[in-house]
């Protein structure tokens, strides 16, 4: 949790009854397993705190939001189980999300990929930039967006979804994110999404708790099997990753980074 690692970070900080939890990875704030395990444990921690009633998530630096999966880390996975552990770290990041009885507010700075388009589809609402392309970038690595499908399609419907996944190489903008219920509000700069998000998270703070629970817990009803779901999707990704042509599909983005 230390926000100078170069390894990436989690860091929580309290601002009266709003949390803040923030990631960052170097490498456009991509995520490892480390980092996932460290978020869902966060947002498990910061959800079920009497003192918390909203949290805001977001990520560290102005340009990028989140890059998705480790690259790095998708190279070295050379076991099924290993697959498994890694895809599980998204699954346990949404699940968390779902379950905290507390609203948690996105703050999209900059561009989402894969899994980062996963993370704002997942949080119960999302405020970005007119910076914040999306692209679920998965199949064109031989993956596909299994585990953060359902978040996306949920939030954007399958349609927008389907576009997203089956285009896997272009970037929507974040006026058509916003178009298709990914964001609930884009703006024009990070000056004026901090301002948007903390009158949101303050607005949402000084709510009634026990009804905050109750409307969490019914705009995501029709979830309960998620548990079981995003696992079994997470088995499929870590299949997927472990094959020929996707270590060689991966290895060749790594050669240009």
């Amino acid at each position: 949790m230390n926000p100078n690692s170069n390894e990436g970070y989690v860091h929580v900080e309290r601002r009266g009854s709003i949390s803040h939890i923030e990631f960052f990875h170097p490498q456009s704030n991509s995520l490892p397993s480390a980092v996932l395990a460290d978020l869902a444990k966060a947002i498990r921690d910061e959800g079920h705190d009497p003192a918390v009633h909203v949290i805001v998530l977001r990520s560290g630096g102005d340009r990028v939001f989140c890059g998705g999966a480790s690259f790095t880390e998708l190279a070295s996975i050379r076991a099924e189980a290993q697959g498994l552990a890694f895809f599980s770290g998204f699954a346990h990041v949404i699940n968390a999300i779902r379950t905290v009885p507390k609203f948690v507010v996105g703050r999209v700075q900059g561009k989402a990929v894969g899994g980062g388009v996963g993370l704002a589809s997942a949080v119960d609402y999302c405020i970005a930039t007119q910076h914040a392309a999306v692209k679920l970038s998965e199949l064109a690595v031989g993956i596909g967006p299994f585990v953060v499908g359902p978040a996306v399609e949920r939030k954007m419907g399958l349609s927008a979804m389907s576009q997203l996944a089956i285009d896997a190489t272009e970037f929507r903008s974040a006026a058509w994110a916003h178009e298709h219920g990914l964001y609930a509000q884009v703006v024009d700069d990070v000056a004026a999404l901090d301002a948007a998000v903390d009158v949101l998270a303050e607005r949402l703070a000084g709510q009634s708790v026990e009804a905050t629970i109750a409307l969490k817990h019914a705009l995501w009803h029709g979830t309960e099997h998620w548990n079981e779901l995003l696992i079994e999707r997470s088995a499929i990704s870590g299949r997927l990753v472990r094959t020929e042509d996707t270590q060689r599909r991966i290895q060749a983005i790594l050669s240009k980074s």
